[in-house]
């Protein structure tokens, strides 16, 4: 059985963490430097890298060659440390989640005094961190603040609000971002490529979308789609199936609908959403982004060069079409209504009425 597409594609090196080079450089530069800290604080949406990045400076950090930015890749903590290697003893993972309390904070606490087994440094990366409870915190915050010299922490968090001040004050703090689409629609055509799967633009463009800024969440959603697929490689038809998502054809009758004040091709559209069986309401989400990129369209016709709107080339010139018959305020009033609806449409009993 074959590895899940976001374990098989887990970075191992910094070079391989993608969308994240204002973390990554400035760890570079400081592990180059030997000017590391003795505590970090990884923070940021699910998906980005946190923990991968946690393993990675651990790597680094005790390297034969270390501290590093660059592992050698060869030595044994390199090998133990690698992207589904089989872990060092001296690189503690805890899921805080089920370690929040204070006997395990005291536990830790014993532990963390004896020198490492055979690396440079004995390393806890605590990830969900904000879910340590208050006095498991405080039990941890001597010894992050005035650790013995072989002792370092990184601590991962979705919520670092939610984390003891007084240890966010004694980390060196890197917030995680969201990946941008364009981002991560280059990424997973590289692991298609790597898998020898066809993949086509549009469909990668889906996926990236569906992963909203989560590298892992996207490479997940390109999994099932790489298991999906056939012998003619992963196309936008099967994307907008599998990934629920309303095809663009849809969309262009909608959109033509209102250019020819033709309400009847409207009801129809309607007709064939429900009768499809999409979710009304992800079809309003996807006819609002739609109407977005045309405003955007309208007011800046080189909005796709910029990066602002993310569609395929051949698709650019239908849109800009569509922004220009329609024009400025007549998109931002069906963006309105559009979005009101959407609003409606959460927890309808009647969701076929409020989209009509």
């Amino acid at each position: 059985m074959s590895l899940a597409l976001y374990r098989t594609y887990r970075p191992g090196k910094f070079a391989d963490v993608i969308g994240q080079d204002h973390v990554t450089e400035p760890l570079k530069r400081a592990l180059a430097s030997d000017r590391t800290h003795h505590a970090y604080l990884f923070s940021g949406p699910r998906g980005c890298g946190k923990t991968s990045s946690a393993r990675i400076l651990a790597r680094s950090l005790n390297c034969a060659n270390g501290p590093t930015a660059e592992p050698c890749e060869t030595c044994p903590s390199c090998i133990d440390l690698a992207p589904n290697g089989n872990g060092s003893l001296d690189v503690i993972e805890l899921d805080a989640a089920s370690n929040r309390g204070i006997d395990q904070a005291r536990e830790l606490r014993e532990q963390a005094m004896y020198a490492p087994a055979g690396s440079r440094f004995r390393i806890y990366i605590i990830d969900e961190a904000h879910q340590l409870t208050t006095e498991a915190a405080n039990a941890l915050l001597k010894l992050v603040e005035e650790p013995p010299a072989h002792l370092r922490f990184i601590f991962a968090t979705t919520e670092p609000e939610k984390l003891l001040s007084t240890i966010r004050s004694r980390t060196h703090h890197y917030p995680f971002r969201l990946v941008p689409t364009s981002i991560l629609q280059d990424h997973l055509a590289k692991v298609c490529a790597s898998e020898k799967v066809k993949a086509d633009p549009a469909a990668l463009a889906l996926a990236a979308k569906a992963g909203a800024g989560s590298v892992r969440d996207a490479l997940s959603v390109l999994g099932q789609l790489v298991g999906g697929a056939d012998k003619d490689g992963i196309t936008y038809e099967d994307a907008v199936t599998q990934l629920g998502f309303t095809s663009d054809s849809l969309i262009d009758d909608v959109v033509n609908a209102l250019l020819n004040e033709d309400g009847a091709t409207l009801f129809k559209v309607i007709d064939n959403v429900v009768s499809s069986g999409h979710d009304p309401r992800r079809f309003a989400t996807d006819l609002l982004e739609r109407l977005r990129d045309l405003i955007i369209l309208n007011a800046a016709p080189e909005a796709a060069e910029h990066g602002l709107i993310h569609q395929p080339a051949d698709r650019i010139e239908v849109l800009k079409t569509q922004a220009n018959a329609l024009g400025g305020p007549a998109l931002t009033r069906a963006a309105e209504i559009v979005s009101n609806g959407i609003t409606a449409l959460r927890g309808a009993t009647t969701p076929r009425l409020h989209l009509e």
